[in-house]
């Protein structure tokens, strides 16, 4: 027996959404506190959160037991029928064979429901998928709890007994005691049905919050659930004894059925299977040529890279000795990338995103130049997954794919975004529809929301919950926690002095963080190599119920080895691609690919500031930056897009003096001349930290790339090694120690605010293509520009930057 001698079998998490207020991480301590061995995670109808209670788990040496409350009934027997009517029963996992099981009724709850009911399963359809499942009866909600509830014991009896065919010696009647009447008249019939049917019995507490002092905050997170207010006597309540009890005082509380609590810890001895990580998973990619995916890759790139440089690089005024030694330098950089992609194991990750971005082109979709470290790449660019010249624009592969460290190759594909769904569509057409899916995730409550619905259900006044909630700082660039909101508002901690706003804060202190609700990841879908639902469970969404949805977010959906692919919808494709359209119409033939990135018009228009309907430029404070810069190349633009944001915004005076001979231009060191002299000696791309270290220090890209990331992350254990293999390798170098640790520093100190260029250059491109097009077709533009948004809301619709 463990010390506690009870396990928690029946608890919701906050996954359990605007039901359950307990935090995995605090569940995993509770079990820790009060010496719990093992607990089951059992949210309503979902599994959510099954992976993220394994990782928490298993790393406090708690034992994580899967699983979920199903709600399971006969809806052609529903009318006039109370005990048929659908309700839930507990789920556990006891190995591979009952994980599989339960990933496929879950699914089938939210597939096979239609959109007007409630998530559930037919009593018929469980047979066949019950194996390596331990089933508890549900309690006084359950389908046995009702039937005695409705007056009808023999239904109830008939439902043991098909509970009992479908999990023979799996089976466990549960009991519960929340000091409810309406359910402690009814335990002794379900006492004796359990003895009368010799099936064993099973004490749990329907775990919904932490402690006895949640009770009031949870009791205020259904209310917001319901739209309903604390004072109100006809809605859901629960009880102060719906928490996290200890297991001496779950012991006590069924002194009189000692098998009972018995039984928890041999229920969680039966319940062993813990999921483990998978490596990535990946349909495999049919080539039409019957070969393998590395030489399908291989051939398509060679083809791909000589249309290339025929369009895009080779000039009329080329010989054919500096064609060829041209076209050598990007067959010298293809071959690279093809070998590391061969080793690393990722044609068909590239074969795949290929495929569906070329059947967007083909079908006149507007595509993106390339978003983030993927445009860093020759071979997608030879594959036209993008569209910018990585040696044109300094590009580093291996800030793409780091043959030193494994993670998966990451491609962010924009679409236009009222065509987006036909992409999809395609995806599932060619890949098939039982293994195509987006991705959920989910949405919590933050610190103003928060309090502003609680207030609402205290009854509070709105002007008062208007007045308190603006006190709470709302940056999205600054999240600011709620607490640290109050430590550090003075108005905030004056207010608080009226017992009534304390009363608001502490309840949204509780809440603040929890899973509000649950929303469909804006641009990722996954491909698997086999229906979906054998990997993770699947739900709907309520919007696209033909489309179906992981229960997993994206974290999680990748741990059990699916592979997300990125389609973001912009809708300034769509504006790029009207004007295009309309000039076509005019006999004008415009190539976005190909406009001179040297149009005097445009860079006059830019410095300026006349940035009306460009591409992320519309801001004041982006069009003064560019007053002040007065931009006349494209690497002018990819730095100020890459400055403008928070941190490095202050360096955007640096820039401006710089080019323009106010302050002198240093290098750090005259080697580093060829790497900083477009941003005019200051470091602001992560691939310059890269070249810095390649160039002074001997290190390879794959291992630039890795102090990059410690740079940026700050990582101090890992900081001293680098330091010391930094200033190592400059000195045999001929770099003198005391320089070599002063540019480490300096270095260091601007690695944090680095961006990434390859993402700066698509932003900067789509920008150059959008002002060329203003300032040479001012008409046909701005009449496509007011098409798509005649209120000016904005031409772009996501912030998807990740500044590391």
């Amino acid at each position: 027996m463990s010390d506690a001698g009870f396990v928690h079998l029946r608890v919701h998490s906050d996954y359990s959404l605007s039901e359950g207020a307990v935090r995995i991480n605090d569940l995993v301590s509770l079990c820790k506190q009060f010496r719990m061995p093992a607990v089951a995670m059992t949210d309503s109808g979902n599994l959510f959160g099954a992976m993220e209670l394994v990782s928490c788990a298993s790393k406090a040496g708690i034992q994580p037991i899967i699983g979920t409350l199903l709600a399971v009934g006969d809806t052609h027997q529903r009318h006039g029928r109370h005990e048929c009517e659908p309700a839930p029963i507990v789920l556990l996992t006891q190995n591979e064979t009952g994980y599989r099981n339960l990933l496929e009724l879950v699914s089938a709850s939210f597939l096979e429901t239609s959109g007007t009911e409630t998530p559930h399963v037919e009593w018929n359809r469980p047979k066949g998928h019950t194996d390596g499942l331990i089933a508890l009866s549900g309690g006084p909600q359950g389908p046995v709890g009702r039937a005695l509830a409705a007056g009808r014991e023999d239904v109830a009896r008939q439902l043991l007994e098909r509970m009992k065919e479908l999990f023979p010696d799996r089976l466990y009647v549960e009991l519960m005691r929340h000091g409810e009447d309406s359910h402690s008249a009814k335990e002794d019939a379900v006492v004796e049905l359990a003895r009368t049917l010799d099936l064993p019995l099973v004490a749990t507490n329907d775990v919904h919050f932490c402690a006895e002092e949640d009770y009031e905050a949870h009791d205020a997170l259904l209310c917001m659930a319901s739209s309903r207010q604390v004072d109100e006597e006809d809605r859901r309540r629960l009880t102060s004894d719906h928490r996290f009890k200890a297991g001496e005082e779950m012991r006590a509380l069924f002194a009189d059925l000692p098998e009972a609590a018995d039984n928890t810890l041999a229920i969680a001895q039966r319940c062993t299977f813990v999921p483990r990580g998978r490596k990535p998973i990946l349909p495999s990619y049919p080539s039409e040529h019957g070969v393998s995916e590395e030489e399908e890759l291989r051939r398509q790139a060679a083809e791909g890279l000589q249309t290339r440089l025929e369009r895009h690089v080779f000039t009329a005024e080329m010989d054919r000795d500096e064609r060829k030694r041209v076209g050598s330098a990007y067959r010298e950089r293809l071959d690279i990338e093809l070998d590391i992609i061969a080793r690393m194991r990722f044609p068909g990750y590239f074969l795949i995103v290929a495929d569906f971005v070329q059947w967007a082109k083909r079908q006149g979709i507007p595509v993106g130049p390339g978003r983030g470290s993927g445009a860093s790449s020759v071979v997608a660019w030879a594959l036209t997954i993008t569209d910018l010249d990585p040696l044109r624009f300094g590009l580093l592969f291996e800030r793409f794919i780091n043959p030193e460290h494994f993670s998966m190759p990451d491609f962010d594909v924009e679409f236009c975004q009222d065509r987006r769904d036909e992409v999809i569509a395609y995806i599932r057409q060619r890949h098939g529809f039982d293994r195509v899916a987006r991705i959920i995730t989910f949405e919590t409550f933050e610190p103003r929301a928060v309090v502003s619905d609680v207030g609402r259900v205290l009854a509070m006044p709105d002007e008062q919950i208007d007045r308190l909630a603006k006190m709470v700082p709302d940056d999205p660039a600054v999240p600011v926690g709620l607490q640290h909101a109050i430590d550090g508002e003075k108005e905030l901690r004056q207010a608080r002095r009226e017992p009534e706003v304390a009363h608001l804060l502490d309840m949204a202190l509780k809440l603040e963080g929890l899973h509000q609700h649950a929303s469909i990841d804006a641009a990722a879908v996954v491909i698997a190599d086999r229906p979906l639902q054998q990997l993770v469970p699947l739900c709907r969404d309520s919007h696209s119920p033909g489309l179906p949805v992981t229960q997993f977010a994206r974290k999680s959906a990748e741990r059990a080895g699916l592979v997300a692919f990125d389609t973001l919808g912009l809708k300034t494709l769509s504006v790029l691609e009207d004007t295009r359209k309309a000039l076509q119409e005019s006999g004008i033939e415009i190539d976005l690919l190909n406009l001179p990135l040297d149009d005097a018009r445009t860079f006059e228009m830019l410095s300026r500031g006349d940035t009306f309907g460009v591409f992320k430029m519309e801001g004041a404070g982006m069009q003064d930056a560019l007053r002040q810069l007065r931009p006349n190349s494209i690497e002018d633009i990819i730095a100020i897009y890459s400055l403008y944001r928070p941190g490095p915004m202050d360096r955007i005076p640096l820039l401006c003096n710089r080019k323009h001979g106010r302050e002198p231009i240093s290098y750090l060191h005259p080697k580093l001349e060829p790497v900083l002299k477009e941003t005019y000696g200051i470091i602001i791309y992560h691939e310059q930290v890269m070249q810095i270290a390649r160039i002074l220090a001997g290190y390879s890209l794959g291992e630039a790339d890795l102090l990059r990331r410690a740079m940026g992350k700050k990582l101090k254990v890992e900081m001293v090694a680098q330091r010391k293999r930094f200033v190592s390798g400059a000195v045999e170098r001929g770099i003198d120690e005391e320089i070599a640790i002063h540019i480490f520093e300096k270095v260091d100190k601007f690695a944090g605010y680095g961006f990434l260029k390859s993402h700066a250059a698509d932003y900067a491109l789509i920008a150059y293509q959008m002002a060329w097009l203003k300032a040479n077709h001012p008409v046909e533009f701005m009449e496509a520009t007011m098409a798509h948004e005649p209120r000016n809301a904005g031409l772009w619709t996501h912030e998807h930057v990740v500044w590391n």
